[in-house]
């Protein structure tokens, strides 16, 4: 069965009335109810080749996922917002043959759909029995797409399994933990650690359906839950609501990833919650590589150390080893038991991630300390801006942005410039100031050379479904 992944569920087969092991939105399931349900599924889905989930944030989501688990199914979640273009795209790429959803949708979907029913319940005797490796295809994550159409990520058991290993070690979670978060399920964050990861700790999970700073309260009230997964959006939300925040004193563990957490709201967490969130770092090809532990002191802007087993290394533009230090920046390579085997049906590009060595070449720019803590500067296509001479790490220069009190948020990006090559421009979320008086601000904290030539004041700023800032929109809009 899923003894690799979910070691639980076997013996649940058939057990009712237990607690419950899994809420969404409200509506729950026991871990009996979860492998009976998720066996009826399985049932039906054994010997496909893929299955689509239609990963709304909703109970039959948990069980679509765990039943094609069951079946030894590689599971294709498709984000429900996802638009015609973006949905055909990925069926067609995935060669999926049916697509599990929580209830027909008749306009949405041109293949076979297999409706998940919660109160449903099977043996897996009844559905067959199914050799399952551990270097199986388990997942097929599609990638946000930000150059080009998504790609298939396909992730193995094995290592799904390992990365969950290693993040319980590190976050020293337990069953006797309660996992709070309300990310979206169709991607690492929110499926992989915040569904199969409660399911294989053991612990209950409570997904708050929105994840509001409201309903992760509640959570922790009338839920006891303790361990809590957020997006640096959702903190910074939480850390504006007082009420919210103060809740926040009885959990044991607030984690924070898929985007960088200003200092600020960091700050305003350790003073109202008691804690700052631990970070942690990771992408979809290799899973997460790099956090803070729950046991160790914590660092404002600096994402932790490597998990057991994991390798990172910074190499310069010629791929040659990179100075390390606190304000030493390169691009930063991951090789690590975690990664990913590789993109579907793009193996030309599997080989342009992967060096010849075996590492992955994340994309991202960092700051590796003697220490091994590890600092994201950001993308190394837009946050690696070469101005005048120099190197500059735009992570550094939205910091000193975020440290007046008058901005809320900030995303810097370089512009071509014809006498610097690239010219520093912050885009802020602020009031009460104006933008001559920003880069006067930034100068006066940091290098002269790292203040942006301008700083544009806007409403918003444009973000994804988990929270980071596309700042390709940005670099757009500059023309």
């Amino acid at each position: 069965m899923v003894v690799d992944l979910i070691p639980g569920l076997d013996g649940a087969l058939g057990v009712n009335d237990g607690p419950a092991a899994v809420v969404v939105d409200g509506r729950s399931i026991d871990l009996g109810g979860l492998a009976s349900a998720a066996a009826a599924v399985a049932s039906r889905v054994v010997g496909l080749p893929a299955v689509a989930v239609d990963a709304s944030a909703a109970l039959e989501t948990v069980i679509a996922v765990v039943g094609a688990l069951m079946a030894g199914v590689p599971v294709v979640p498709i984000p429900p917002d996802a638009g015609p273009l973006e949905r055909d795209h990925i069926l067609r790429d995935c060669a999926a043959p049916a697509v599990l959803v929580a209830a027909a949708a008749q306009d949405k979907w041109e293949l076979e759909q297999i409706a998940v029913d919660v109160e449903q319940r099977a043996d897996w005797d009844e559905a067959g029995s199914v050799d399952l490796l551990p270097d199986r295809i388990a997942m097929i994550l599609y990638t946000s797409g930000t150059t080009g159409l998504p790609k298939g990520v396909m992730l193995s058991a094995a290592a799904i399994a390992r990365d969950l290993d290693l993040l319980a070690e590190a976050w020293a979670w337990t069953p006797d933990d309660v996992l709070v978060h309300g990310l979206p399920l169709f991607h690492v964050h929110g499926l992989v650690l915040g569904v199969l990861g409660a399911l294989r700790v053991g612990s209950p999970l409570v997904h708050t359906g929105r994840p509001t700073p409201v309903a992760y309260a509640e959570a922790v009230e009338r839920r006891g839950g303790s361990l809590l997964f957020g997006v640096p959006t959702v903190w910074s939300r939480i850390a504006a609501d007082h009420d919210a925040a103060t809740s926040m004193r009885r959990a044991r563990l607030l984690v924070s990833g898929s985007a960088g957490l200003p200092v600020p709201v960091y700050d305003q967490l350790q003073s109202l919650a008691g804690q700052g969130p631990v970070e942690r770092y990771g992408m979809t090809e290799t899973l997460i590589t790099v956090s803070g532990r729950a046991a160790e002191a914590r660092r404002a802007g600096w994402v932790g150390r490597p998990l057991s087993g994991v390798e990172t290394r910074l190499v310069d533009d010629d791929g040659h080893p990179a100075p390390t230090g606190p304000d030493q920046v390169g691009a930063l390579e991951v090789r690590s038991p975690t990664t990913m085997s590789g993109y579907l049906n793009r193996p030309d590009e599997t080989a342009v991630i992967t060096t010849p060595d075996g590492w992955i070449r994340t994309g991202d720019v960092a700051c590796i300390d003697d220490g091994g803590w590890h600092r994201i500067v950001g993308r190394q296509s837009t946050d690696l801006i070469k101005s005048g001479g120099f190197r500059i790490g735009a992570g550094e220069v939205e910091a000193a942005l975020l440290a007046h009190p008058a901005v809320r948020e900030a995303a810097v990006i370089g512009v071509p410039d014809p006498d610097l090559g690239q010219a520093i421009v912050g885009y802020v979320v602020a009031t009460s100031i104006t933008g001559p008086e920003l880069c006067e601000f930034v100068a006066a904290t940091l290098s002269i050379h790292k203040r942006p030539r301008r700083v544009e004041l806007v409403a918003e700023l444009p973000r994804n479904a988990m929270g980071k800032v596309q700042k390709q929109l940005l670099v757009a809009d500059e023309g």
